[in-house]
């Protein structure tokens, strides 16, 4: 009677995942956050397929871990295996939903950018479905599921447009506004994100002089929008964000002098998309309607 051999155990593909992430980006948080878990999550996955191998993958010191030399030796195949998983699975999704474009945005630039855009691009293109999901800081396309990333800053994609701020208000507060130095007798609203852009308007509109200048601060820009659009005070406004609300008179720049900004907003997708493909169509058309 034939005996088969018990089979060897496979590696679990989650803690392969996690490792993979974890030594790509160096460290179990910057893959906890990528993977959507906890670091706990992340260092129990490594340590489960460390003791299924009998070898560490990581050295681990306080605060700190790196990889140890056999980490290092198969960081890169990991890499591009897993790289080419991804790639499969959006093969998959395209096949599967041909007409639906994923875009990962800011959630800024999702209200106030992309949100008054939509209409016009379902009339140009019906056949195509648009999936908005806004997050604060642009995902790795290789391994996340979108097609698109709109955000300020880095160096990939097209320009749509420089990123330019200037205070903005109600009108009702901008007529006791004549020079900054008014600013001083007004709240002035900020955005945890953005906090420094008060300091750097600052800079370019009185150089030399020091402003204290007082206001609530919001962990959302859209709020810290609408508070200004209600008369709560002056806020520093970016451009592309607060163009339609200058437009409609419910906000006003009291000041005409601008601050231009280093970073520009920005739109890109996987260089390997075709230009026929549904997201580079999208693109095409957000970037000719910027």
């Amino acid at each position: 009677m034939a005996v088969s051999p018990p089979r060897a155990k496979s590696l679990p593909l989650t803690a392969l995942r996690a490792f993979e992430a974890a030594a790509r980006l160096g460290g179990f948080s910057a893959a906890a956050q990528e993977l959507g878990v906890t670091p706990g999550a992340v260092s129990a996955h490594i340590k489960a397929l460390e003791d299924a191998l009998q070898a560490p993958l990581f050295d681990r010191r306080p605060k700190q871990v790196t990889l140890t030399a056999l980490g290092a030796r198969v960081l890169p195949e990991f890499t591009a295996a897993f790289d080419q998983l991804n790639a499969a699975v959006r093969h998959l999704r395209a096949e599967a939903q041909p007409g639906t474009v994923h875009i990962a945005t800011l959630p800024a630039i999702a209200q106030f950018w992309l949100s008054p855009r939509l209409p016009a691009l379902r009339a140009a293109m019906p056949d195509m479905a648009v999936s908005v999901t806004a997050i604060e800081a642009p995902p790795n396309l290789k391994r996340a599921p979108y097609d698109l990333c709109l955000f300020y800053g880095g160096d990939q994609g097209t320009v749509i447009e420089q990123d330019t701020i200037f205070p903005v208000c109600a009108p009702i507060v901008a007529e006791k506004l004549h020079s900054p130095a008014d600013l001083l007798n007004v709240p002035c609203l900020s955005d945890a994100v953005w906090s420094q852009d008060w300091g750097t308007w600052l800079q370019a509109a009185c150089p030399g002089k020091t402003l204290h200048i007082r206001g609530p601060e919001y962990s959302l820009y859209s709020l810290a929008v609408e508070e200004a659009v209600n008369g709560a005070g002056v806020l520093i406004g970016h451009q592309a964000l607060v163009a339609p609300l200058l437009a409609s008179g419910k906000l006003v720049a009291p000041f005409d002098i601008r601050a231009s900004l280093p970073h520009a907003l920005r739109l890109w997708h996987l260089r390997q998309s075709s230009p026929r493909s549904p997201a580079a169509r999208v693109a095409r058309w957000l970037v000719e309607n910027g």
